[in-house]
């Protein structure tokens, strides 16, 4: 016989499009109903936004806070190796991990470049996600850390 497992709550979809889930970046002021500053209606977008506050975050910049965040400015003037590279993988999961832990991390792609201004570098990161609770739907993010 079959047993409903109902200690996970299910998934789910965003039907209403007047409830609104989480503030919209770069922050503005909303033009509709949903307050004062402009908000997200689906929770994917509430998600992205959530991953791109975690990875442009430096860690001690959050008050009451000091552990949110990556220290991902400290990789930008360092040669850029395989132990580079895992090294910056190994912080995006543990703070994913940590901070975000209803999504899970399908791809991390990350490639550092020298930008034509004298003296720049940048670090891409591409993360493709899904929400745990509903492992069918691929998402994509891309950030750049200059």
């Amino acid at each position: 016989m079959a047993i409903k497992d109902i200690t996970k709550k299910p998934y789910i979809q965003d039907r209403d499009e007047n409830v609104f889930i989480g503030i919209s970046l770069p922050f503005r002021k909303s033009t509709g109903e949903e307050g004062w500053f402009a908000s997200e209606s689906t929770t994917i977008e509430a998600v992205k936004n959530d991953i791109k506050n975690l990875l442009l975050t430096r860690k001690g910049e959050r008050i009451l806070q000091p552990n949110l965040g990556l220290n991902l400015q400290r990789f930008m003037f360092e040669q850029y190796t395989d132990e580079t590279r895992i090294a910056i993988e190994n912080e995006i999961t543990d703070s994913v991990t940590k901070w975000l832990p209803f999504i899970e991390i399908k791809e991390l792609k990350i490639t550092s470049k020298r930008r034509e201004d004298i003296g720049k570098n940048a670090v891409d990161i591409s993360v493709v996600f899904n929400i745990k609770q509903n492992p069918h739907s691929l998402e994509s993010i891309s950030v750049q850390i200059t």
